[in-house]
């Protein structure tokens, strides 16, 4: 445990922290799940819809810390390649 009141007050800020970054990723992959449901079930309006707030979900997690930038741009890419392809088809 820790032995300075400076440490202790970084153990308690670290629980939190995991705690919300914990909740923000598991929120992105529920989003990301949504859109490839949609696009594997074919429907292309609620799929762009469900990829508009992945997207911005990604972005914020980025933003934060939660998410590395490059991971966050490389799902979203990858998502933004899937909705393509289901709009063309």
């Amino acid at each position: 445990m820790a032995n300075h009141k400076s440490a202790a007050k970084r153990a308690r800020q670290s629980v939190k922290r995991n705690e919300l970054n914990r909740s923000r990723r598991a929120k992105v992959r529920t989003l990301v799940k949504a859109v490839e449901k949609t696009v594997e079930a074919g429907d292309v309006k609620t799929a762009t819809t469900a990829l508009r707030s992945a997207e911005s979900a990604l972005a914020r997690a980025a933003g934060r810390g939660t998410l590395h930038k490059k991971t966050a741009s490389r799902k979203t890419s990858r998502l933004v390649r899937r909705v393509k392809k289901a709009v063309k088809a």
